[in-house]
């Protein structure tokens, strides 16, 4: 169920949420919210009610409000992992003022990435979705629904004429969701790592059946990963013994449970195999 959303008396815009529980929790963008506390939701039934702001992750442009009182049958999260090039997908939303609208098109590229910004502090969030349904101002935080009415985006960003960009639903942004809904901030665990990726050697795909890896751009100075040994150049393999082929699949152990905890990394450096003991430290405003 879609709902729209309006700060309070000092707020100038809105957006657009989505239900997605039976006990009144609604999923939206950190950038629709701000830093208001609270406003009022207005429903696609035509009832409104106050809500407020349980927690908000400008790092991966979600947060979770909640209204007081009752609200209309929540929507079904889906899993954005199943999405293909060319699917056909829904935006609903509150484009230019204009509750409950609802455009379709297809999914016209996965795998993109957006760049997202907390004061001084800046990270990529990946995956994201690019889809030609029409997005307007007011669509950020709606629903990018697919045929069975499953959520499996939450549309952030007009890319330009003809593009729109979603956050996906995946096992990550579950997590930022729990994290949220819990305990209203995200925890993340820090490396120092600028990375891109890469294929892996041909010799050394052969002998590890792993194709694609991570590139060390930049080693932050005096971050765990420095602390650890790794250097700018190195190839990333694996992190716990798990290959890992993007920086969204570390990104995704970067959570509060990998703070403070050994862990194992192999890279690849000069042709030879390396294993290093990292251990994360919590990301603070300054390392990000």
């Amino acid at each position: 169920m879609q709902a729209s959303v309006g700060g309070g008396r000092r707020a100038v815009g809105a957006g657009s949420a989505v239900v997605f529980t039976e006990d009144g929790f609604l999923l939206t963008n950190a950038h629709v919210v701000g830093r208001t506390s609270g406003g009022e939701a207005a429903f696609s039934d035509g009832t409104t009610a106050p809500f407020g702001v349980i927690g908000a992750d400008p790092l991966s442009d979600l947060a979770v409000v909640r209204v007081a009182g009752g609200t209309p049958t929540p929507a079904i999260l889906g899993d954005a992992a199943g999405l293909r090039v060319g699917q056909l997908v829904v935006a609903v939303g509150n484009p230019l003022g204009l509750a409950g609208s609802v455009t379709a098109g297809v999914v016209s590229a996965l795998g993109r990435s957006l760049p997202t910004r907390d004061g001084s502090a800046a990270r990529v969030v990946e995956d994201v979705i690019q889809t030609d349904a029409s997005l307007n101002p007011g669509n950020s935080g709606g629903a990018l629904a697919i045929a069975d009415g499953s959520v499996v985006g939450i549309n952030t960003a007009v890319a330009g004429i003809g593009l729109g960009l979603a956050v996906p639903i995946n096992d990550t942004t579950r997590r930022i969701i729990a994290a949220l809904m819990s305990d209203g901030r995200v925890r993340r665990a820090y490396l120092g790592l600028v990375m891109s990726p890469a294929p892996v050697p041909p010799r050394v795909a052969e002998q590890t059946g792993q194709r694609t890896a991570v590139l060390l751009a930049d080693v932050v100075a005096d971050s765990p990963a420095d602390r650890a040994g790794l250097r700018a150049g190195d190839v990333l393999l694996t992190v716990a013994g798990r290959p890992v082929a993007s920086a969204t699949e570390l990104q995704g152990t970067m959570f509060a449970e990998a703070i403070g905890r050994p862990l194992a990394l192999t890279v690849l450096r000069s042709g030879a195999l390396v294993d290093v003991i990292a251990e994360p430290v919590e990301l603070s405003a300054s390392d990000r």
